[in-house]
């Protein structure tokens, strides 16, 4: 099973949209981890052991491991992801950007080391820092496009003067990602949740590819329009699949030991809250 019928099977499984971000800090774990990297596989494997059942697919941020030369906890992590929830994808925020060689490192590190079923790049240096990740056929990667954070305009919001019809970089990303770099239909497009709007024109360009969406919860993302704006169902199926991620909202839901159903919570309650927006967004 490839990456986009794993979406598609955990999308119908588990009756969900919510990505759960795994973006550990220690100094936010509750309870006996406080402070403690040594704890980082312990929580993040508390919050998938509770939210196996609610996610349409898992986040982990590998510099939020990195920092804390947690690499062997990730790697523990994954294998606990396979065994509990061998039906959620599991995508790693890396957000690469290298070109040859280095670039098929990268893919060694996201596909063979860690064994993930898909990985987010940035697309800045053209299709050479793509090519190399998609000889993996069974694997996925999502592209920056348009990204939640101000600083986004700074280069995405630009006007491509040179190229036919002057779209906007991010527009650009978007028609590339849809058609000539989609050599195997393994590309989805990275959208914040902050930018409704912009959510709705990369849909508009990008009809068929999944879209990784965060920015829902703590950094101010409204979870209905962004359905609104990202979904598109036909016969009763998702067409394009939205990947709406939350991370700190769940994972720091309670600062005690009640933490992991504290985190279920408001999991439950975000699923919910995405799916009666998809019930809206279809009628």
């Amino acid at each position: 099973m490839n990456f986009i019928d794993m979406l598609s099977a955990a999308e119908r499984h588990n009756a969900s949209m919510l990505c759960v971000g795994l973006d550990p800090e220690p100094t936010k774990f509750p309870g006996r981890y406080k402070g403690d990297a040594n704890k980082i596989y312990d929580f993040c494997a508390a919050i998938v052991d509770a939210t196996a059942d609610l996610a349409i697919a898992f986040k982990p941020q590998i510099a939020y491991f990195a920092a804390h030369r947690a690499e062997g906890q990730l790697e523990r992590l994954m294998a606990h992801m396979r065994r509990v929830a061998p039906q959620v994808p599991i995508i790693l925020d890396a957000k690469r950007g290298d070109i040859g060689s280095t670039a098929e490192q990268y893919a060694i590190e996201a596909f063979e080391r860690y064994g993930a079923d898909a990985v987010t790049l940035s697309p800045f240096m053209g299709w050479d820092s793509v090519a190399p990740y998609l000889k993996y056929h069974d694997k996925g990667a999502f592209l920056l496009c348009r990204t939640s954070n101000p600083g986004g305009d700074d280069l995405q919001n630009q006007r491509l003067a040179s190229i036919d019809g002057q779209p906007l970089l991010y527009e650009h990303v978007a028609q590339l990602a849809q058609g000539p770099w989609n050599l195997n239909g393994q590309l989805g497009l990275v959208v914040g949740a902050t930018y409704p709007k912009e959510i709705e024109r990369v849909r508009a360009l990008a009809p068929t590819l999944p879209l990784l969406i965060p920015g829902v919860g703590a950094q101010g993302g409204d979870a209905v329009a962004t359905v609104k704006a990202g979904l598109r169902v036909a016969d009763g199926a998702t067409t394009g699949p939205i990947i709406v991620n939350s991370s700190r909202a769940i994972l720091y839901a309670s600062s005690g030991d009640d933490f992991a159903q504290a985190a279920r919570n408001v999991a439950v309650q975000t699923r919910q809250t995405l799916q009666d927006a998809r019930a809206g967004a279809a009628s």
